[in-house]
């Protein structure tokens, strides 16, 4: 059995010439060390094959430059859109990401046990519940948390969102604009804030308009859910002729049924919008009209709040960004007003 012997920062020293303290200074950006010392060390700890214990040293100086993300939903496109701008964004600013999947469904939390085995700097929930005894464990902890594209009533929890309402009614109006009145909507997962806000707004809107009240279907904003709720709503004896999908993977679920299923024209025969605006979205296959999220935005806004509550643990925000609607083929074309 062949044992794995570890270089330290003690064997580099001694091989360097200098004190483990230059050892440490070498490898932190920023310290004071000269630079013929730094370069020295550096070329001796790579021919021995020494690297620094960033765990070690995170139990010294109480910081361990680690985001813990917990997920919920990796089959939706725009949370694997919004993680890999986040490990972009957090890699530029010298930080790492550790990935908690959420257990069961989406929606529901990471395991507590197994996020407070590590020592985080802070805890990202992508469209992820964030709950009492979780909050409290994380408060325990001292580990921040921020919540993306959630909200939560807790104090003690950050938040970055866009604006669902505007969102939502900017789809209703544009529907209403295209001549629409059996309208159709197909909500995301029950008691999610993305949802409620979103709905809340579409249904408001359409009252304060004396149109019709929608159809409501729910797809959990999943895929499978969707295609099963957009069959159901296009059998009906009064199918809708417009369908705002919570998000885009239940709208390109609902163009597939649609189109595949029961031939009809996306865009002329039956109206389809998403919300989020993922990549797919502009595909000529969906051409989906969609409420753009700004996915980048909302990614800076959240490292700015690390770094903030790294600084200043109590310092919370909610932050609300506007996005914009992208009109494509999948919705009818709004006819001007004649002069």
């Amino acid at each position: 059995m062949n044992d794995r012997i570890f270089v330290t920062a003690h064997d580099v020293a001694r091989e360097a010439g200098v004190s483990q303290s230059a050892v440490s200074r070498a490898f932190t950006p920023g310290a004071r060390i000269a630079a013929d010392t730094r370069e020295r060390i550096l070329a001796t700890a790579e021919r021995l094959g020494y690297r620094p214990n960033l765990l070690a040293r995170s139990l010294i100086n109480g910081r361990s430059n680690i985001v813990g993300v917990g997920v919920g939903d990796l089959g939706n496109p725009f949370f694997v859109q919004t993680l890999q701008l986040l490990s972009n964004s957090l890699n530029e600013a010298g930080l790492r990401l550790l990935m908690f999947p959420a257990e069961g469904d989406a929606g529901s939390e990471p395991s507590i046990r197994e996020i407070l085995h590590y020592r985080l700097d802070a805890l990202v929930l992508l469209s992820v519940g964030l709950s009492s005894t979780l909050a409290e464990e994380c408060r325990k902890a001292q580990v921040p948390v921020i919540l993306y594209n959630r909200t939560t009533r807790d104090q003690d929890a950050s938040s970055v969102i866009g604006d669902n309402a505007t969102g939502a009614r900017t789809i209703a109006a544009h529907l209403l604009a295209g001549e629409h009145r059996r309208i159709a909507y197909l909500a995301g997962t029950e008691g999610s804030s993305t949802n409620v806000q979103r709905e809340s707004a579409f249904y408001a809107y359409m009252a304060e308009q004396d149109a019709p009240e929608p159809i409501r279907e729910n797809g959990q904003f999943r895929m499978e859910a969707a295609t099963a709720a957009t069959r159901r709503l296009l059998t009906a004896r009064d199918r809708p002729d417009a369908i705002f999908c919570a998000n885009d993977t239940m709208a390109i679920a609902a163009i597939n049924v649609a189109r595949h299923e029961f031939g009809l024209d996306v865009g002329r025969e039956l109206s389809i919008v998403g919300y989020d605006d993922v990549p797919m979205a502009a595909w000529p296959a969906f051409s989906l009209t969609s409420y753009s999220q700004p996915a980048q935005a909302m990614v800076d806004e959240t490292v700015r709040l690390i770094h903030a509550l790294r600084a200043a643990p109590a310092s919370h925000e909610r932050v609300m960004l506007e996005g914009s609607l992208v009109v494509r083929g999948s919705s009818r074309a709004v006819r001007p007003h004649a002069a």
